[in-house]
């Protein structure tokens, strides 16, 4: 098992702010495989049933290197979700230059255009459902402890407010705009995404429903939410 050694980075010396510093690119690894040991014990655990241990052994690393990152497996799980917005925020930017920009056609967006987009949020409906469950935790945690509701509302605003600005950036490439003010076509998409893939978890969970059926009648709501939301600039 490798050990990192925890460094405080804001205090010190000049020479040890500057070793702190050196290590920086060290520590980033070190999250970052924290990161990816989290997702595949929280998915596997649930975030009750996981425990620092199980995520430190995963990742190959002491719980000095955990608590030299975060002071909790709930602040890492807000990290965790953090990561997967950012990187979903960055597909979302790419496959906005790759569109056409003539994408309405009799009065409605392309459903192939939709479906583009959609992809770089939905990758792999294995995560997807594995996020949902996990999500459904987190909020039912910070509902009950402030210590956990503070930080995640905190996120949720900052996050919300960049997918708003990265979604306007990408209609207005496009020539066209929201029929609603930004934040609340926001909410009203991610509200029907979220409760798309709360139900395609549990579809997922039973013998009678295909876990797809569910994925494809969000996908469904979430294009004609789309259309209701859209339309070209006057």
């Amino acid at each position: 098992m490798t050990t990192e050694p925890a460094t405080d980075v804001g205090s010190g010396s000049s020479v040890e702010r500057a070793f702190a510093t050196a290590l920086t690119p060290r520590r980033e690894r070190t999250r970052e495989r924290l990161l990816d040991a989290a997702f595949t014990v929280f998915a596997r655990q649930g975030i009750h049933g996981a425990s620092i241990e199980a995520v430190c052994e995963a990742a190959g690393f002491t719980r000095g290197a955990f608590y030299s990152n975060f002071s909790s497996k709930e602040e890492l799980f807000l990290a965790l979700a953090e990561r997967a917005m950012r990187r979903q925020l960055a597909a979302l930017e790419s496959v906005g230059k790759e569109l056409e920009p003539d994408i309405m056609r009799c009065g409605t967006l392309d459903p192939d255009t939709i479906q583009a987009v959609l992809a770089v949020v939905v990758t792999d409906h294995g995560d997807a459902r594995q996020w949902a469950m996990m999500r459904a935790e987190l909020e039912l945690l910070a509902m009950r402890d402030p210590a956990v509701g503070l930080p995640f509302l905190a996120q949720e605003e900052t996050l919300r407010k960049e997918l708003a600005s990265a979604i306007e950036r990408l209609l207005g490439d496009l020539g066209l705009r929201f029929t609603v003010d930004r934040r609340t076509a926001v909410d009203l998409l991610l509200s029907v995404y979220e409760s798309s893939a709360r139900m395609a978890a549990v579809a997922g969970s039973t013998a009678e429903t295909p876990e797809d059926d569910g994925a494809v009648a969000g996908t469904a709501v979430l294009s004609d939410l789309v259309n209701l939301l859209v339309t070209t600039v006057d």
